[in-house]
């Protein structure tokens, strides 16, 4: 037998300390034992996961509603616990050379709900629209949508189950009974149970696993860090592929097959008909059609609470989850500190009060500390234009995707160790079909040239060379960089516990492991007194 070696000693040794941890409650770390010394979990060769996309014959992703009735049915946030939004799709979507977009008149967006099963006495109208996917070139297959309903219901109670239905009374085409819960009310001691964090998604059978485990953690609130459907992985007549570029690169543009976001939509229904999903765009949301028109499917299919938190885009907007102020940021629209998007999140920040929502959390798709050679350093001009600020108002966690690994920060700020930076967790490793990130680029021979790495979407370059530290003259460390804690390339999903004021612990599950078996596991403790936010909110919020 040979010898094993000392690092893959070392890390089997953690990782088992940490499972017994929670198995037996010993001690678990938490970020006030840090920095930590870095961890790289040795890839398991013999698991890549079967990053392979359901086939559209496959039960769970046809249709299987008759009529008008509705399908693709999804319940989402609002700014506050009062608020939730009912969304959902009636009628068959369209796809050829020649279509013709249906009247979103045609049918009516009723949602009936009530505090029990058999007594849902409210009744709610809302808007409908459809949308679609057009391409100028002779030979594309077009898409229109079925017709997409939202219904905001108001004056809800917190942390409250309601039963609805959703649907057209009066055809009548209304869907079967269903149920949410209302978030708790904002203050220091009410939190959601559980919240799932996954990105990366995709329709694999990879993402069957990822979803069965989350699932089985039976969240109270699911956050999809970008990327959902990869519909823009395949050509307008249904042909798929591992590598857009690399399969399809003399196509006259980046084609998108729609029909894989409605079969999307019907797989993620058990789920998200019940527990709220929070989206955010990714890279493959972009989907560029006729006219250079972006982000058509991401708009129009999902529900968003920009209007309510004051924001004009469906890109960034922000809500409360009990003590929990989430800031969800578009990495894919303009973030310069003369945009609109930077001054609303001025604003937003500005009217936060940490007396009522202790945690801070920001979510955006591209991340800015990922040490994996995939997009590295891809969002430094994001990072250079939004970290000062968030560090300012004193972000506690950052969760990030695009990367299909995962990876979790010590507290970092400028790539510095910082006991009052944010912790920043890239979990894109949902199970889409691009399959796994491995490499790292502190590994010898893995280090990008600068000029391959800023983001062709949002153009600039802010990826320099660091000027001091142990990489100080280099594009790369030439080792596991210090901010970086925890990192390993496997398919999961992570889930989020917020005890208190002061501490979260966070969760972080391998589709290959047994159900209830942990990755990685920390505390995340805020320090408040040491880290104090600056005092110009508390002066906002007392004008407010």
């Amino acid at each position: 037998m040979g010898t094993v070696p000392v690092s893959v000693f070392i890390v089997a040794v953690f990782v088992s300390v940490v499972m017994r941890r929670l198995s037996f409650g010993a001690a678990i770390p938490s970020t006030v034992d840090g920095p930590f010394k870095p961890v790289t979990v040795p890839l398991d060769k013999s698991f890549r996961g079967h990053a392979v996309d359901l086939p559209d014959n496959d039960p769970r992703v046809q249709r299987i509603v008759t009529g008008w009735e509705p399908e693709q049915i999804f319940v989402s946030l609002s700014s506050t616990h009062d608020y939730v939004w009912i969304s959902w799709i009636t009628g068959e979507f369209q796809i050829g050379e020649n279509i013709k977009e249906m009247d979103p008149k045609t049918v009516g967006s009723v949602v009936k709900y009530g505090s029990s099963s058999d007594q849902r006495v409210w009744r709610v109208p809302g808007d409908s629209l459809v949308y679609s996917q057009l391409y100028p070139f002779k030979g594309l297959q077009n898409y229109t949508s079925g017709i997409i309903h939202h219904v905001r219901l108001t004056g809800l109670k917190p942390n409250t189950l309601y039963y609805y239905q959703c649907g057209d009374p009066s055809i009548p085409a209304m869907s079967d009974v269903h149920y949410f819960r209302t978030m708790p009310a904002s203050g220091p001691r009410s939190y959601p149970g559980r919240i799932a964090i996954i990105g990366d998604l995709g329709l694999t059978y990879n993402t069957t696993s990822t979803i069965d485990h989350l699932m089985s953690n039976h969240p109270n609130l699911v956050l999809l860090i970008g990327d959902a459907s990869y519909a823009n992985l395949y050509l307008t007549n249904g042909t798929g592929a591992d590598c857009y570029s690399c399969a399809f690169s003399d196509t006259p543009i980046h084609e998108t097959y729609q029909p894989r976001c409605d079969y999307w939509g019907r797989f993620m229904q058990p789920l998200v008909s019940k527990v709220p999903l929070m989206m955010i765009e990714g890279n493959h949301e972009i989907e560029e059609q006729i006219e250079k028109k972006t982000f058509a499917a991401y708009s129009a299919r999902f529900a968003f609470p920009s209007e309510e938190s004051g924001s004009s885009s469906t890109f960034y907007y922000s809500f409360n989850a009990g003590g929990i102020h989430f800031v969800m940021l578009g990495g894919y629209a303009d973030y310069n500190k003369s945009g609109d998007q930077y001054q609303w999140l001025k604003k937003d920040l500005a009217k936060v009060d940490r007396k009522v929502t202790s945690w801070l959390v920001a979510t955006w798709h591209p991340p800015w500390y990922s040490t994996y050679t995939a997009h590295y350093r891809e969002a430094e001009c994001m990072r250079v234009a939004v970290e000062d600020l968030l560090y300012k108002y004193g972000v506690d966690i950052v969760f990030n995707g695009h990367v299909h690994a995962y990876e979790r920060s010590n507290r970092v700020y400028n790539y510095n160790l910082d006991p009052c930076g944010p912790v920043h967790i890239t979990i894109g490793d949902g199970g889409n079909r691009e399959k796994m990130a491995i490499t790292h680029a502190d590994e010898p021979g893995n280090c990008p040239k600068p000029s391959t790495t800023p983001d062709k979407f949002m153009g600039g370059f802010c990826a320099f060379n660091f000027t001091s530290g142990p990489a100080s003259g280099k594009f790369c460390w030439d080792r596991q960089p210090d901010y970086s804690a925890y990192r390993e390339s496997s398919f999961g999903h992570g889930i989020l516990k917020v005890k208190n004021e002061t501490h979260a612990l966070w969760i972080w599950y391998r589709n290959q492991d047994a159900y209830g078996t942990t990755g990685d596991v920390v505390y995340i403790v805020r320090q408040p007194d040491r880290c104090p936010v600056e005092p110009d909110v508390i002066k906002v919020n007392s004008k407010a």
